[in-house]
Parts: C-alpha cells; structure tokens; sequence
C-alpha cells in the first residue's frame, strides 16, 4: 500500500461522508428557504414532463441497484439459492436500462435548460457543476458496465469495490480490494465521493424533502362554489 492509496481509498471517502453529513446539517440550520429545487416548471412544461420522470425513475432504480450491489455480500445472495451468473445478468441489464433512462432524462433535462431562455437565465453555476458531476459519475458506470460486457471480460465489483465499499463503514477500511479494481471502477468511485462532498451545497438537497405536512394541514379554500350575495364596492359613510 502506497500513501497515494490510502489518500484515495480511505482518506477521500472518510471527508466526503463528513462533508455530506455536516454539510445537510449546516444548509439546515442556516438556508432552510434555500433546501428547494427551484423548480422552473412555470417557465417550460412540455420537455419537463417528459424529461423529470424519465430522470427520477432511473436514477431511483440506478439508486436500488447500488444498494444491492454494494451492500448486500455476495454469500448472502449465494445462500438463498442466487447463482452468482443470474446475479450478474439480471444486475447488467437492470444497471443499463435504468443508466440509459437516467442519461436520456438527464439529456432532456440539459438540452431544456440550454434551449429554454427563462430556465436558461435562472440556472446558476451550482447547477452547471451539478449536472457534471452527476452525468459525470453516471457516464463513468454505465461506460465500465457496458465496456466490460461487450468485451467478454466483465469484472466482479461484489468481490473487490463491494467489501471495500462495505469496509468504509464498518470502520475497517481495505483499500487494498479497491486496488485490484480497473480504473474504470476506480475512477466511478471517485467520482461518486466528489458528488456527496458537493451535494449539501446543491439542488440535490431536495432528495431528504418529505412533505409531511400536507398530510395534516387544513385545505385552503381559494375560491368558493357556494353561492354568496353580490356586495357593493362601497360602502356609504353617515
């Protein structure tokens, strides 16, 4: 071990997981009216309808399977009868169609954001930074997924990235496993950890937005069907 692979594999993710954490917690305290989307809905409707919900159902199904990939050991899988090669392909074709669907939403998304003048005008240099790292990361994955099948040579990230990433919150960190891991893995790691340091700071803090309050809150009435007699605009005085 180097002290270069110390500084990547477990310094690095360690300071992101603080900035994340510390990072929501100050954007909290400090910018509750800033923990918003911004939501441009009113300046263009047609390419976000079709874009917003390609964008969030695969980047939810992008989320479920890093879930299970990461965190969930290969020997548990193995124990309840899953054979690692039906593991492998239903994880590889989930993986590219929810990739595919998320850069298609995100696509979308960028091209109305170039083209539209109001939404144009109210995207901020945060967003731009935003849009990179998260295309960035994504690109990053599907790429190595799809290298790696189309070349016959996938790799087996639940036995090197998976522990590694598992042993990062166990407190026992083994950067060595990341070391055997191609750059291609290696590179989507990094690039994952860079968007959690930057995501407190960003639109994405929206994703821990639960409006629970409108299961409680009284409706409000904006314009009554009951009819009401007309009133005069004035009234006379003495």
């Amino acid at each position: 071990m180097t002290a270069l692979d110390i500084l990547l594999w477990v310094a690095i993710p360690y300071a992101a997981i603080a900035i994340f954490v510390v990072g929501h917690i100050w954007r909290y305290r400090y910018d509750k009216f800033g923990w918003t989307t911004r939501s441009s809905q009113l300046y263009e409707n047609r390419l976000l309808r079709l874009g917003s919900p390609l964008f969030h159902f695969g980047i939810l199904l992008v989320a479920l399977g890093h879930v299970g990939g990461l965190l969930i050991p290969e020997s548990w899988t193995e124990a309840v009868g899953i054979s690692e090669t039906a593991y492998h392909a239903v994880a590889v074709t989930l993986g590219v169609f929810a990739g595919f669907c998320t850069l298609a939403g995100a696509a979308i998304l960028i091209y109305r954001r170039r083209t539209v003048g109001p939404v144009f005008s109210a995207t901020t240099r945060n967003d731009k930074i935003m849009y990179v790292l998260l295309v960035g990361t994504i690109v990053l994955g599907l790429g190595t997924t799809v290298l790696g099948n189309l070349t016959d040579n996938p790799h087996n990230y639940r036995e090197t990235v998976s522990p590694w990433f598992r042993s990062i919150f166990t407190f026992q960190p083994e950067p060595e496993l990341m070391t055997r891991a191609p750059i291609g893995f290696q590179l989507h790691a990094l690039s994952a950890w860079v968007l959690f340091a930057f995501w407190p700071f960003s639109r994405l803090v929206h994703v821990f937005s639960l409006p629970l309050g409108y299961l409680t809150r009284p409706y409000i009435v904006y314009r009554s069907r009951e009819p009401r007699p007309a009133r005069r605009g004035w009234e006379r005085v003495g």
